[in-house]
């Protein structure tokens, strides 16, 4: 990894000097990680993704779920086949770091080494945190409204931009994109009675945004 991040490096100085040389890894470096092959805690694994991105300066952590092909030779732990849907967390936890400005400590620590896999880690997050919340979009941050679950990258800067010239509504946000019936738990809006996080309590919030799966192998959405 380091070889080819100096190689980057090198390629990148030198086409300052050299317009038409070659590139080197043009498409970037990447690397894959084999999740449930070991016992490590999903904790660990954002951890040293994190480490990853910054250092070697990495453009994508893949993550694949391990899958048992040697049943017959002894030499190798026994194993059953890593839930796929924990894959898909990590994914999504991953996604938190690199666009939601989250960090891996805050998605887990030791107290929560591991992702939940009935519901996805911003929701996860926002559950543990009800102190955080409601926020009022009129007037928090980017990096606030990020923070709510159903609000996305995009929709997050799409109200950014329409609050300059109005109160942001209910119907406002549905024309954004917000998936409502998640956001609404966590924010205040005009004209609205709120019942938020902090009158629902968090258990109740979770039964009603936790999706009712009936095969936890089946792949998911990144966040649903």
């Amino acid at each position: 990894m380091r070889f080819i991040q100096q190689g980057m490096a090198e390629s990148e100085d030198e086409r300052k000097r050299f317009r038409y040389a070659p590139r080197f890894v043009p498409a970037g470096q990447s690397t894959q990680l084999i999740i449930g092959a070991s016992n490590e805690h999903d904790r660990d694994i954002l951890r040293l993704s994190s480490l990853l991105y910054a250092g070697p300066k990495l453009k994508r952590v893949y993550f694949s779920a391990f899958i048992p092909v040697n049943a017959y030779d002894t030499r190798l732990p026994v194993l059953r086949q890593t839930p796929l849907v924990r894959e898909n967390r990590l994914y999504q936890a991953d996604w938190l770091m690199r666009f939601y400005h989250f960090n891996a400590e805050e998605i887990l620590d030791d107290q929560n080494p591991n992702l939940d896999l009935e519901i996805d880690p911003k929701l996860a997050w926002a559950l543990r945190h009800p102190e955080y919340f409601p926020l009022d979009l009129n007037v928090v941050s980017v990096e606030q409204i990020l923070r709510v679950p159903g609000i996305g990258v995009k929709s997050a800067y799409r109200i950014l931009a329409a609050r300059r010239f109005r109160k942001i509504t209910a119907e406002h946000l549905k024309k954004m994109g917000v998936v409502l019936k998640r956001a609404k738990f966590f924010i205040t809006l005009p004209g609205e009675i709120p019942f938020t996080i902090q009158e629902a309590g968090s258990r109740f919030v979770r039964s009603v945004l936790a999706p009712k799966q009936k095969n936890a192998a089946v792949q998911l959405p990144l966040f649903a």
